[in-house]
């Protein structure tokens, strides 16, 4: 049986197990612990088995220090052209300073909840409708690097602030697809007028190739021309006849084919000056019958002026 010492000491036993046991502390990976010694901040417990003073040390905010993201509700946005859009949002962060986090802010979720929804507010209300809608990147990084400067005084890293959804009103909807289907319209009449204007240009282009090709077979054809000309001019200066006749007959004969192949005419009605024309190519027939009897002649009289001994040798 027990006595009064016994008692005694077995209680003195329970209350230091119960002493120790209360100033042995475990925390969780992923927390750290703030102490606080009569009401005051005095140390951080890592993650792991700490000691503490029991009753006078007693643990003060158990703080994440996991990235933890919070959700940002919809909340309607006046642009600066006036449009009003609902624009929703997500946003992550982490507690780096434990103390900081745990004594700097009350609330600490609300405080950055309100700090994100007032800069997405005030950036993009200072932005038009049209590019709230296109550069939302844009909004996302200066979101991001404005809500981390005011946050970090709280031990407060903002890693990410992503906007999920921009709800334009109905009609406003309806305005824009209407413009985008008129933006649409016109630059297809606008390409429409670019391909026409390019095919009139290459037309001209053409036109133009071609204009230049037959003014330069003209000329060709001219310089051929007053060649001849120049020729038969020569000719004449030197007193031949016989080329003023050939160049008579030609003209002649060349004005007579061209009424001659007409189409359109079923009588060919010859000017007066046309005897003239065939005086001229019986002149030439003349001039021809008198040049090849010269030659004839002048071959007749070299045959019968060759030696005696020939002929007669030629006749053995």
């Amino acid at each position: 049986m027990f006595s009064g010492f016994d008692i005694v000491l077995l209680v003195l036993v329970v209350l230091v197990l119960l002493l120790i046991f209360s100033g042995i502390k475990t925390v969780p990976q992923g927390f750290n612990y703030t102490v606080e010694r009569f009401g005051r901040y005095t140390r951080t417990l890592s993650p792991g088995l700490n000691i503490i003073v029991p009753f006078i040390d007693q643990v003060g905010a158990k703080m994440n220090m996991m990235e933890q993201v919070l959700d940002i509700p919809t909340q309607d946005i006046i642009t600066r052209d006036n449009a009003t859009v609902a624009v929703d949002g997500v946003a992550f962060y982490q507690v780096l300073n434990a103390p900081q986090a745990a004594y700097q802010v009350s609330g600490l979720e609300n405080a950055i909840l309100n700090l994100t929804m007032t800069n997405i507010r005030s950036v993009m209300g200072s932005m038009d409708l049209d590019e709230l809608l296109s550069n939302r990147d844009a909004i996302n990084e200066r979101l991001l690097r404005i809500v981390d400067e005011a946050a970090n005084p709280w031990g407060i890293k903002i890693t990410r602030v992503e906007i999920k959804d921009i709800n334009p009103p109905a009609n406003l909807v309806e305005s824009m697809a209407r413009q985008m289907m008129a933006e649409r319209n016109k630059r297809a009449q606008i390409l429409e007028a670019e391909g026409l204007k390019q095919a009139e240009i290459l037309e001209a282009e053409g036109r133009k190739e071609a204009a230049f090709r037959d003014a330069e077979a003209r000329e060709r054809a001219a310089e051929a021309e007053a060649k001849a000309t120049q020729v038969v001019s020569e000719a004449i200066a030197m007193g031949d006849v016989q080329a003023v006749n050939y160049f008579i007959a030609q003209k002649y004969t060349e004005a007579l084919s061209t009424i001659g192949s007409s189409s359109n005419n079923k009588i060919v009605l010859m000017p007066f000056e046309a005897s003239s024309l065939i005086g001229t190519l019986g002149g030439i027939g003349s001039i021809a019958r008198e040049v090849f009897g010269e030659e004839a002649k002048t071959v007749r009289r070299a045959s019968s002026a060759r030696p005696p001994s020939t002929r007669s040798t030629n006749q053995d």
